[in-house]
């Protein structure tokens, strides 16, 4: 008895111990499946990252080769413009040279024959000939022969390489950060209370993976501020080129929020928040406008959601042909659709910007097909936003999150991309009359025209409020005239320019009323040169003459847009209209 009894504690300490074991492994194998998916997630970022590479390497690539080609050109013009130069003077110079070498030697055998003369004996025989001699003496003494220099001997060369030296030892930059998403956290008043109609603004600090504060701008951010209805408040990032970023945003109601700020498509910390949107008390509200104020806003009461005058008297009656999509990943639905492209071809293309494709419609509604896989490699979409059919029928997407614009053929079939080292932000896309790409840089704001060969033509623009300047800007269109008209978002106001940059015209303010607007942003023009604009914040659509006079609403009430975006017109003549905050797009009957 004595000898069995260490048996059992033994037994009950080795079930213990397995149990302990067991419970251990069912940790361990519970932590599998999540460093599983980390393995694969940083397995794809560093498969990114070796992608990046070899896109930036061809970039380099077929940038200095096309620097070489341009500097063999120029040389050749250079060497070309010398010898015609030496040609034209060395002509002049060397019929000056003949004309004084006959004159030289007709002089000096005049000389001899007359010396001769002299020195023989005079007699009637010869009077003759002196006598003629003595005319051609006359004759050559009096001779204009051209003695001064016709032409001087400059050729210079005025080669300016200094400049050029120093732009060539700074050209070009590898352009990244060592900021990480989990350690990068927000801060300010945007986080917690937001007053509708109100700019709210959010600080993003990038830090390392040590934790860390990055010193430097440029990394990859992206914000979102979404409604209670899933659709999204548009904003503007700032780069403060010093590891922080400023987001600001301003929502158009109240309601429960929700941002969410991503660094490298990953939430940072604390992301997504809540956000607790609160309207001004009406008091408050009365009492900051003035009397005038509120005499625009009541006189467009009837028109407050884009109802022209003509149609009050039967509001449920509006230009609403059909709708389209609902919200979701599938074909014929939308997450925050962007851009609107129509083509000839009587196709409709609509940039679905965050289900990271392009899907094409028939003029009539009926899905055709769809195109767009996710990523940062050529060839692959992040975050298209602007969207346009070039003549020749390629798709050109402008790619917001991968600052560079895809080309695609009329199949979705990758070709090319532009801009790419150039662009900050692209968000609008459009063909000029010489099928030259036109890029609206929200970031930068700046356009940038483009050969389809990604050739740059020309850029202008800057940040401010200037006639020549943009405040995140949004969309082109280009009219009869190859003229390039732009919306200015939060400048609140539609600029038209010619293709080098020229301001012709520039119309519209803040506000609500007839002509005004709060953000433009789709914009397109019809055959008589009119301008028909989206204006988001308003939710309406607007028509104006060519000189920039308001004409008309879109009659859009029965079924009103909640934050309209790319807007374009259909080749049956209809206008149609992302309604982004609706995650549908609309058809509406036009008279041009």
């Amino acid at each position: 008895d004595h000898e069995e009894h260490p048996k059992v504690p033994l037994s009950r300490a080795l079930e213990q111990h397995r149990s302990s074991l067991q419970e251990r492994l069912g940790g361990v194998q519970n932590r599998l499946p999540q460093i599983s998916d980390a393995l694969s997630f940083v397995k794809e970022i560093h498969q990114q990252l070796t992608n990046q590479r070899a896109s930036i390497e061809e970039d380099i690539q077929s940038s200095f080769e096309d620097l070489h080609k341009q500097l063999d050109v120029r040389k050749s013009v250079l060497l070309m413009e010398l010898e015609v130069t030496h040609g034209l003077k060395q002509k002049v110079l060397q019929a000056q040279v003949d004309s004084l070498v006959r004159g030289e030697g007709d002089l000096e055998a005049s000389c001899s024959q007359a010396e001769e003369a002299l020195a023989g004996e005079a007699c009637v025989a010869s009077l003759q000939a002196e006598q003629e001699l003595q005319e051609k003496l006359g004759e050559l003494a009096g001779l204009g022969l051209p003695c001064q220099p016709e032409e001087n001997d400059q050729l210079d060369l005025l080669l300016e390489t200094d400049g050029l030296r120093k732009s060539i030892h700074n050209l070009g930059t590898i352009v990244t950060t060592s900021a990480v998403a989990c350690q990068s956290e927000a801060m300010g008043a945007g986080l917690e209370q937001c007053i509708v109609g109100h700019p709210a603004s959010v600080t993003v600090v990038t830090r390392d993976k040590s934790g860390g504060a990055c010193k430097t701008g440029n990394a990859i951010l992206s914000a979102e501020v979404f409604t209670p209805d899933g659709s999204i408040v548009d904003g503007e990032i700032v780069d403060h080129k010093n590891g922080t970023y400023e987001f600001v945003y301003t929502v158009p109601n109240e309601g429960d929020f929700s941002l969410a700020l991503r660094l490298y498509d990953q939430h940072i910390k604390g992301s997504p928040f809540k956000l607790t949107i609160n309207r001004v008390s009406e008091g408050a509200k009365r009492r900051g406008k003035s009397p005038g104020q509120k005499k625009k806003g009541s006189k467009r009461a009837s028109s407050a959601l884009g109802t022209p005058r003509r149609k009050t008297q039967n509001p449920i009656e509006d230009d609403l042909i059909f709708r389209i999509g609902t919200k979701g990943r599938n074909k014929g639905e939308f997450t925050n659709l962007q851009g609107v492209a129509a083509s000839s071809t009587g196709r409709i293309l609509i940039a679905d910007s965050n289900n990271q494709c392009v899907q094409i419609f028939l003029n009539e509604g009926e899905f055709k097909s769809r195109f767009g896989v996710r990523g940062r490699s050529p060839g692959q979409l992040q975050r298209p936003t602007g969207v346009a059919v070039h003549p020749s029928g390629d798709i050109i997407i402008a790619d917001y999150d991968n600052k560079w614009v895809s080309i695609f053929n009329s199949e979705g079939k990758y070709k090319a991309k532009l801009g790419s080292g150039r662009l900050m932000g692209p968000k609008g896309v459009s063909v000029d009359q010489n099928g030259h790409v036109i890029v609206v840089d929200n970031k930068a704001c700046t356009v940038f025209i483009f050969q389809l060969t990604g050739k740059l033509v020309t850029k202008f623009g800057s940040r401010g409020n200037g006639d020549k300047q943009f405040a995140g800007p949004h969309f082109a269109a280009v009219n009869n005239n190859n003229e390039i008209i732009v919306t200015d978002f939060h400048n609140h106001s539609v600029k038209v320019f010619t293709l080098e940059g020229e301001l012709v015209l520039k119309f519209g303010s803040n506000g609500e009323g007839n002509g005004q607007f709060n953000a433009p942003t789709g914009v397109a023009v019809d055959v008589n040169g009119n301008i028909i604009v989206a204006d988001w914040g308003n939710s309406r659509i607007q028509v104006f003459d060519g000189s920039g006079s308001f004409l008309s609403y879109i009659n859009t009430s029965a079924d009103p847009l909640y934050g309209p975006q790319g807007l374009a017109l259909t080749s049956d003549g209809h206008v149609v209209v992302a309604d982004s905050g609706n995650h549908c797009f609309k058809v509406y009957r036009y008279l041009q």
